[in-house]
């Protein structure tokens, strides 16, 4: 490093933003993640120990997977490299991989390299780091906020442990909340600033479990509020932190975790006749802007996979609100999803139609395929009836109740039954009718 270097980089860490400044440099100063660097787990021993193998860091923004890997620079006696997926190409990649083999070929020693957002590499790219972490040119260290299972090529992934960070609780944050303020060295020490606890209650639930929002709205405060005249300190108040978080911050991305755990929580709370919950999580992917004719189609099938004929209504409700959200558009389009949302949340419940299907269409795949019954055969096309095609049909409207015990499935399948209506709702009406005018057929 030469001296333009040293004073590049010594500006970039007096200038940076107070979350990348206060990024802890020693796993005691880590916050949170005590289920993976507690004292006597695994990953804290191997970063202690410096006997890293290959690893994946899996979370939500915020959660410290960068901070982590800045632990392990600071620990480790291996050459640490860094790139960030985002920007990085194959040039790159071939430049880690070239000095990584002269320190090991020359010196013995390691190279780790960190990938940050590996997740936007495309399958080549983490095809070409493959076999030098399989021969240990490279340690790999991976940190994605997407789940690596969808994102990150298999072969790469078993030759790497996995680690899920979690979202970081209120007193986490709270805890470095204070330490920034108070941090004279690396955080606002300096600037006297008073965080009164209702504000960091504040900001500590409202970042949603992501470090860094807390802490860019703790900078914010302190470099925007003016100082109190009686103590000449800047206080940090309620008003001053809802000032700079005016929007809580929710995870959720369109295309990872978040986006299917909440629609899975969203459905199954439909399905589980609990509308309170089913509002909520139609209320979060409402706030993370999700598209509201994908939340009306889930709507749809709900109401038929999971009401069904318990109440038809449901299903028509649904239709008529997935129309309706189309034409109005938001913020309206919330109510009519709402209303769609509570009905199907609270309507009887049948899955009989499922079942139904799923059993007639396994007799379809699995069995022999039998011819239609003659007599239901259609005898309007040219020659037909002189084929027998129809002959013998009794049509139901000739008979009482609309009915007529007749042969409808194919030969062999006579005695079976596909559909089961329930005993709840319109069902059991349905239930009622079939037995009753069955039984006064025979």
């Amino acid at each position: 490093m030469d001296l333009f270097d040293y004073m590049r980089t010594a500006t970039q860490e007096r200038e940076s933003p107070l979350a990348s400044r206060m990024r802890p440099r020693t796993l005691d100063e880590v916050a949170g993640q005590k289920h993976i660097i507690g004292k006597d787990k695994l990953l804290y021993r191997a970063i202690r120990a410096d006997q890293l193998g290959s690893v994946i860091f899996y979370g939500p923004p915020g959660t410290g997977k960068t901070t982590l890997a800045r632990v392990i620079a600071n620990t480790t006696k291996a050459d640490f490299r860094q790139i960030n997926a985002t920007v990085a190409g194959k040039k790159d990649m071939e430049e880690v991989v070239a000095s990584a083999k002269d320190a090991l070929g020359m010196y013995g020693k390691k190279t780790i390299l960190f990938v940050d957002e590996i997740h936007r590499f495309n399958k080549s790219q983490q095809d070409y780091l493959l076999p030098y972490v399989e021969d240990g040119t490279l340690t790999l260290i991976g940190a994605t906020t997407e789940n690596p299972y969808f994102e990150v090529n298999g072969a790469l992934l078993s030759r790497s442990r996995l680690f899920e960070l979690k979202a970081l609780n209120q007193e986490e944050i709270k805890e470095l909340i204070y330490r920034a303020v108070s941090d004279k060295e690396r955080g606002m020490g300096n600037y006297e600033a008073v965080m009164e606890e209702e504000a960091a209650d504040f900001l500590a639930d409202i970042a949603g479990g992501d470090a860094r929002a807390a802490l860019n709205a703790v900078e914010l405060g302190i470099l925007t509020t003016e100082r109190n005249l009686e103590d000449g300190k800047i206080h940090i108040t309620l008003g001053v932190a809802q000032e700079c978080i005016q929007k809580r911050a929710v995870r959720y991305d369109k295309d990872g975790d978040n986006h299917y755990d909440t629609i899975s929580a969203f459905i199954k709370s439909m399905r589980g006749s609990d509308p309170d919950a089913a509002v909520y999580y139609l209320a979060r992917m409402l706030y993370a802007g999700e598209d509201i004719k994908f939340v009306a189609r889930r709507i749809m099938i709900c109401a038929s996979e999971d009401v069904g004929n318990a109440d038809p209504m449901a299903l028509v409700v649904a239709v008529s609100a997935a129309q309706a959200v189309e034409r109005v558009g938001m913020p309206e389009a919330q109510i009519i999803l709402s209303q769609a949302v509570t009905y199907v949340a609270t309507a009887p419940k049948s899955n009989a139609a499922v079942c139904a299907i799923s059993d007639a269409m396994d007799a379809v795949k699995n069995r022999q395929s039998m011819p239609v019954p003659a007599h239901l055969q259609d005898s309007h096309y040219r020659g037909a009836a002189r084929l027998g095609h129809g002959l013998g049909y009794q049509y139901a409207h000739d008979f009482p109740n609309h009915y007529v015990k007749q042969q409808y499935l194919p030969d062999g399948m006579e005695e079976e039954v596909f559909y089961h209506p329930g005993d709840l709702g319109y069902e059991k009406k349905i239930q009622e009718h079939m037995e009753k005018i069955r039984r006064e057929t025979t």
